[in-house]
């Protein structure tokens, strides 16, 4: 017993002589090293954990656009949850499972499915950036010198299995199962949701729209033009928002019933009439602000797997700081 605690002693004597030295070297080694590569180490493991953290966790976002107003304005800063719907393996490739899937009424963000890349490097630079400086840099610029919208944030609206239709820019929905067309307010209460729909266009702007359509859809037929049609398409060109969907509904009608033989005019107007079904595994998203939103109605439903995570808080201005619904 005595032997064994002699070796205990000596071998504790030596472990202790043996860390002391060893932190005694890290201490010169560091004392030796110059600042600027300190510096430049921790700056680089820094970098390396907002990296992670942006990839895989938490990632900053700038809105762009007033597409969600006014839950969201332009230059809001935001963290977006990536780990509820499973994060990119890397940056534009792949994608790792999350905890849940989007659900209606969710805010999302996507990448924009019309957006033109510059190639795979310059978008891993863009994106390295973008997460390094919590959103504040952005070398992905058009012409104007505007950040082109990578990715958007809208509103998950329109879920697999329904089909929806605008009437006067106002969402109808018919969800899996039933037999009649719900309003987007009226189906928030069948469904227990609340979420703002903010409109710019003033209601008395539709009967100009009707009256340019059928105007517009006789110009296109070299026929001559009512002077109420005349006035109505002045009145809509200087209008500063337009229903392209509604505009389009009486136009392509206006030209069906001039020319049945023409099939896609009449497919068109159909279209309208019964609106877009959204297949099993997509979603619908729409901005808040109907007006003023480039969204699915016009690049149509996105797959869920490509929803890349769920707005979580607003972080500035400091004014707005606060959890996102």
């Amino acid at each position: 017993m005595e032997r064994f605690l002699q070796r205990l002693v000596s071998f504790t004597e030596w472990y202790l002589s043996r860390r002391k030295r060893r932190i005694q070297k890290k201490k010169e080694a560091q004392a030796k090293k110059h600042p600027l590569v300190d510096w430049l180490e921790a700056f680089l493991w820094a970098a390396c954990m907002v990296l992670l953290i942006n990839q895989y966790l938490v990632q900053a976002y700038q809105i762009p656009s007033g597409s969600m107003m006014d839950t969201l304005l332009i230059n809001d800063r935001i963290f977006v949850n990536k780990v509820i719907f499973g994060p990119e393996l890397l940056p534009g490739l792949g994608k790792l499972p999350g905890f849940a899937a989007p659900q209606r009424g969710d805010i999302i963000i996507f990448e924009n499915p019309s957006y033109i890349s510059r190639g795979p490097l310059f978008d891993i630079l863009q994106r390295v950036l973008y997460m390094l400086t919590l959103s504040f840099v952005d070398i992905d610029k058009d012409e104007a010198g505007r950040p082109k919208a990578h990715f958007l944030i809208k509103r998950a609206v329109g879920m697999g299995g329904d089909r929806i239709r605008m009437r006067e820019g106002n969402l109808e929905i018919l969800p899996p199962g039933e037999d009649r067309w719900y309003s987007e307010g009226e189906f928030q209460k069948l469904s227990h949701l609340h979420y703002p729909v903010k409109r710019l266009i003033p209601p008395d702007l539709y009967n100009k729209l009707r009256l340019a359509g059928i105007g517009i859809a006789n110009q296109d037929m070299r026929l001559p033009l009512d002077p109420a049609w005349i006035e109505a398409i002045q009145q809509v060109q200087q209008a500063e928002y337009l229903d392209g969907f509604a505009f389009d509904q009486v136009r392509t009608k206006t030209l069906y019933g001039m020319n049945p033989q023409v099939r896609r005019y009449g497919m068109r107007w159909r279209t309208h009439e019964v609106g877009y079904y959204i297949p099993e595994g997509y979603i619908l998203p729409l901005g808040d602000n109907r007006d003023n939103s480039r969204d699915g109605r016009y690049f149509g439903p996105i797959k869920v797997r490509k929803v890349l995570g769920q707005a979580m808080i607003r972080y500035w201005p400091l004014n707005r700081l606060g959890p996102i619904h």
